[in-house]
């Protein structure tokens, strides 16, 4: 006969399994202690939160915690009060996101955010800006015409066009 003991050091035993295993086996164990901090609903938001506020949103606030249905969402300024009047849409936005009603309530925290400065223009040589509009000339005025000589400027100036940030090279 087994005693209770031996039966629970049996029992024990028969968790470990040495050699191969399955990675879906593994998982809980790892993420356990993270989604014990944050939710995977939470995660995924704070990773994909431009893409479902927009850039303009995303600049000026930051997704802080979602616990029990409710999202804290640090803004600057007096940006909390524009969120206010889009908070319906922005939790419909959130939850067709995320793929269910995860989001039932916002809650604004005012906080610090870094706005990026405004790049200035960048002198560009005489020279290429004469280049760029004789490799256009041809063409009817218009749109295109604009764009094509803007990206010609930039690339004969071998710079980053005005309407993407610059990288410190």
């Amino acid at each position: 006969m087994v005693s209770k003991d031996t039966s629970r050091d049996m029992e024990g035993d028969a968790r470990f399994v040495y050699g191969p295993r399955a990675v879906g086996t593994i998982v809980p164990i790892l993420t356990r202690e993270a989604f014990r901090k944050r939710s995977p609903a939470a995660a995924q938001l704070m990773m994909d939160w431009a893409l479902v506020v927009g850039p303009e949103l995303a600049r000026v606030t930051t997704p802080k915690r979602l616990t029990r249905n409710t999202l804290t969402i640090g803004c600057a300024g007096p940006v909390a009060m524009e969120l206010q009047y889009l908070s319906a849409e922005l939790i419909n936005r959130i939850n067709a996101h995320l793929g269910s009603a995860v989001v039932s309530h916002l809650k604004f925290q005012q906080v610090s955010i870094d706005v990026p400065a405004v790049l200035k223009p960048v002198a560009i040589a005489p020279a290429v800006v004469a280049a760029a509009e004789a490799a256009v000339a041809g063409m009817a005025e218009g749109d295109l015409r604009t764009a094509l000589a803007a990206l010609g400027r930039a690339v004969l100036a071998g710079k980053t066009p005005s309407t993407s940030p610059r990288s410190n090279r």
